[in-house]
């Protein structure tokens, strides 16, 4: 099975459709997949749920997809530090849905898993709560959350083979290994494609059985004609 595209627009080929989920791995604007976001932002797709930590800032991340106008939905945790956002909101233009980190996190886990709710003690007596069922267990009252499953998950990488074994560097790790996991279509963007056998098997983040298409080899070009645009 090929895995290995040319671009972002070439592994985004034929997955993206107005009204669609997507699952976005990064925390601020630490390991994002600022090549794919590019691409469906160029691509015009609207209406769009996304589930992400947070939204970027103003000119950068998912950021660009609300200068656009082309997110309806936000799943998120933080949304501060992008007035974009805030002004989208407070008129009605974009609808959100805080989530608690570790709550958003476990969402997409589950997802990725195979589970389609859990109970947790976070959020309750709270507006988190508002809406949701409640069940005791040994006295303490839990909500059920949802598990996560979205059209497609962009994440970012620091290596990754030709089956899509993943490896994240550091802080970049995040949200990516559980976005990866709970979308119907995985695509990864890397910084590096090494060989098959080449990485350690117990150092692999995401295994390759999650991740369907993968990019490389952009960055320095993008920035390059950026630049060139800017002069």
């Amino acid at each position: 099975m090929r895995k290995v595209y040319k671009s972002a627009d070439e592994a985004l080929d034929g997955l993206l459709f107005d009204g669609m989920f997507i699952a976005a791995g990064g925390f601020g604007l630490c390991g994002i997949p600022e090549l794919l976001i590019a691409a469906i932002r160029e691509s015009g797709v609207k209406d769009l749920t996304v589930a992400s930590n947070n939204a970027g800032v103003d000119d950068f991340g998912l950021g660009l997809l609300l200068q656009t106008r082309q997110v309806k939905k936000m799943i998120s945790s933080y949304v501060g530090e992008n007035d974009t956002f805030m002004q989208q909101y407070l008129s009605g233009e974009l609808e959100l849905e805080f989530n608690p980190q570790g709550t958003l996190a476990e969402r997409m886990r589950a997802g990725g898993a195979g589970i389609p709710g859990f109970y947790t003690k976070t959020g309750v007596g709270t507006v988190i709560a508002e809406g949701k069922e409640h069940k005791d267990f040994d006295g303490q009252s839990y909500i059920l959350e949802r598990g996560i499953v979205a059209d497609i998950a962009i994440v970012k990488a620091w290596k990754g083979d030709e089956q899509g074994n993943l490896v994240y560097r550091k802080t970049a790790r995040n949200f990516n290994p559980n976005a990866a996991t709970c979308g119907k279509v995985c695509i990864a963007e890397v910084e590096e494609i090494v060989p098959v056998g080449s990485l350690d098997p117990d150092m692999i983040h995401t295994p390759g059985i999650f991740v369907h298409r993968l990019i490389t080899g952009e960055h320095e070009k993008r920035i390059e004609q950026k630049t060139v645009r800017a002069a």
